[in-house]
């Protein structure tokens, strides 16, 4: 297991995800923000989010200017019930991480395994450090 170093973030990043919340709660309420892990390795970033019971054809990956976002839809089937308890979130979802480092993009991977979405992200080194 690789060492926990910092969780990346900046003020831009914070002010994009307190705005999903708002917009969560108060117009969509199917906005939910899964439980997300981001720490650095000595390789790069690495992105960790809990996404059971969903399929990689129910999320997409992106990043533009230092900022990785997961978007997807947990899909539940349509039936009539009466919850005694209700924690288990549906519908769209998002994560917007703001990194610190620019990325090799490229090289970058994103595997989804049981239940977990895992994105790493390797580091540009600056160049006096690549030799």
């Amino acid at each position: 297991m690789p060492t926990i170093i910092r969780k990346i973030s900046t003020p831009h990043v914070e002010i994009h995800r307190e705005v999903v919340h708002a917009v969560s709660w108060q117009i969509r309420s199917g906005i939910w923000s899964p439980p997300t892990d981001v720490f650095e390795t000595d390789a790069g970033y690495v992105v960790r989010v809990e996404l059971a019971g969903m399929r990689e054809s129910d999320f997409e990956v992106a990043y533009d200017n230092n900022i990785l976002v997961i978007n997807g839809i947990r899909s539940e089937k349509p039936e009539k019930r009466a919850y005694h308890q209700m924690e288990i979130r549906f519908g769209r979802f998002t994560v917007a991480v703001g990194l610190s480092a620019p990325v090799d993009v490229e090289r970058s991977t994103a595997e989804y395994s049981d239940g977990f979405l895992t994105v790493t992200l390797p580091i540009i080194k600056p160049a006096e450090e690549q030799v």
